[in-house]
């Protein structure tokens, strides 16, 4: 792989991490209720096996190449009784088994030596409305572009998830989900109304249960675990339901937020030669202080979202990308945010700005990431504020090391806030509200023989950052833990987290305690699992 072709990849997975894309271990879709009597029958259920011309296929659909699994056999689903039978059999073998919805796991949930059955959600893709429910459902195996587009086209209205638009909606609605539009309307998963599972009970018997948010559901904990618990966890989730809450009447085109007829897209750069210490310094604590001050839901900057990747000088420069919604007076708020973190630093340069780029056509074009494999190690933060002093000279001193043998990764710093933190931390199992800037770390190398030494550099690089918190972002009054969507074995590594802080605390907070409850009650088996799975109570 050429520096370019390096470069433009490393560009493309930081701005894809920028914006919460669902990157977790496996959600999963079927294809019943209201429309299975106009519909044809479902694709599958297909088993590949080993020898089968399609099982080199399936098994490297996943789009992280730091792994690729081994199972007996991938089954390709196309209904929850599909599912239902597929989970059956496992349990009756006694075979390890994992989901794979969109493929774009940071770890390897489901591409594991241990896994000897995937279950493969990428024929159950279904997003319609369902009158009984009065909610649109979405089938797990849907890609987030294809939910955009259904919605719109046919009801006007959407989900505030990520920008990249082939990720599974499967695994990215579980872990929160969160997009450009987050800070106009919340998380993907503030407007979750139920959802559809597989589970397994202690007795080995396989059921489907439906679980919604009203207060009279007997299952409820069960939806609210899938509001940000994580994927792999509880069982198969074969569907969503979505309508906003206080959402009411029977117009489909009322239920859901409407996304802005037009937004306005930019990016701009600084110059590396015009970043000393103090500069970068002074343009990272000018983000901070502009996400302070304008992330509270009721402010105007809320319909602006944006991602401040801090390149290694020696790939390219700093930039920022972002959207604005052009109903918002897009181009003085995107004049204001940038004349902000420039302040009294070096200048920028705009290098690309787009009026009145209608909606849909942007959403679907997300960050520009392609689906090809490659290697890449990701980690993550939240910030509550500005990081301090000590962090950002960390973060200098990595990005500006000239030995391509210690190539960082990117940095990147997300806009958070607005409608996110409207709602209470144990509301939902996401419990990162006082959240104001999202960080992303993403290191990808050009192949296997690489991967000790772009691992360690990453690795180092976060420990750097965290390294009065022992090497993790310990929640206290900057940090605030980490995002599962993204996730991170080292986390529950001694060896990376020397806190006394445990992974799940960096993930769930005080929600951990609930969620360890109804895994008891669903998956007491701890069938589903993986190495950041949820422990049995």
């Amino acid at each position: 792989m050429g520096e370019q072709t390096r470069r433009s990849v490393l560009r493309s997975a930081a701005a894809a991490v920028g914006t919460g894309i669902g990157i977790s271990a496996a959600g999963t879709a079927g294809a019943t209720g209201a429309q299975e009597a106009t519909c044809p029958p479902p694709l599958g259920p297909v088993r590949v096996g080993s020898k089968d011309q399609r099982y080199y296929e399936l098994v490297r659909r996943g789009t992280n190449a730091r792994f690729t699994g081994s199972p007996d056999h991938v089954r390709v689903v196309g209904s929850t009784e599909h599912v239902e039978e597929a989970v059956r059999d496992a349990v009756r073998g006694g075979l390890r088994v994992a989901v794979r919805s969109g493929g774009h796991c940071f770890e390897d949930f489901v591409d594991n030596p241990e896994v000897r059955m995937v279950i493969d959600m990428s024929g159950m893709t279904a997003v319609y409305f369902d009158p009984e429910r009065n909610a649109f459902a979405v089938e797990a195996g849907a890609t987030l572009g294809e939910v955009y587009r259904r919605l719109y086209l046919g009801w006007g209205v959407t989900i505030p998830g990520g920008w990249c638009p082939s990720v599974g909606a499967g695994g990215h609605v579980q872990g929160g989900g969160f997009g450009t539009l987050s800070r106009l309307h919340g998380l993907t998963v503030d407007h979750l109304y139920g959802v559809e599972v597989v589970t397994v009970d202690g007795g080995g018997r396989v059921r489907t249960v439906v679980a919604t948010r009203e207060d009279g559901d007997p299952h409820r904990d069960l939806w609210w675990a899938h509001t940000g618990g994580g994927g792999g966890n509880l069982g198969v989730v074969t569907r969503y339901w979505f309508r906003s809450p206080g959402a009411g009447g029977s117009d489909p085109a009322r239920l859901l937020p409407n996304p802005p007829r037009h937004v306005l897209t930019f990016s701009a750069a600084w110059r590396w030669e015009d970043l000393d210490k103090a500069a970068f310094t002074r343009l990272v604590e000018n983000h901070g202080a502009w996400a302070e001050a304008n992330s509270d839901a009721g402010s105007p900057a809320a319909a602006l979202h944006s991602d401040l990747l801090l390149m290694p000088a020696v790939l390219g420069a700093p930039y920022i990308m972002g959207q604005v919604s052009t109903e918002s007076n897009a181009e003085r708020l995107m004049r204001d945010h940038l004349d902000s973190i420039s302040a009294g630093t070096a200048t920028y340069s705009l290098t690309r700005l787009r009026k009145e780029v209608p909606w849909l056509q942007a959403a679907l074009i997300g960050t520009g990431e392609g689906v090809s494999r490659r290697y890449t190690k990701m980690k993550s933060a939240y910030a509550k504020k500005t990081l301090s002093r000590p962090q950002i000279a960390a973060a200098f001193s990595h990005l500006t090391d000239t030995d391509p043998g210690r190539i960082s990764g990117v940095m990147t710093l997300s806009t958070y806030g607005g409608k996110v933190g409207d709602v209470a931390p144990d509301a939902t199992a996401y419990a990162h509200r006082g959240t104001r800037i999202k960080i992303g770390y993403v290191n990808v190398w050009p192949s296997p023989s690489d991967a000790d030494a772009y691992e360690a550099n990453v690795r180092n690089f976060y420990r750097a950052v965290y390294a009065d918190t022992g090497g993790v972002p310990v929640p206290n009054e900057i940090n605030d833990g980490a995002y599962i969507n993204y996730p991170d074995a080292d986390l529950r590594d001694p060896a990376w987290n020397t806190s006394d802080t445990p992974w799940h605390y960096l993930y769930y907070k005080d929600n951990y305690r609930r969620l360890q409850r109804v895994k008891a009650q669903y998956d007491p088996t701890n069938a589903f699992r993986h190495r950041l799975s949820i422990e049995p109570a």
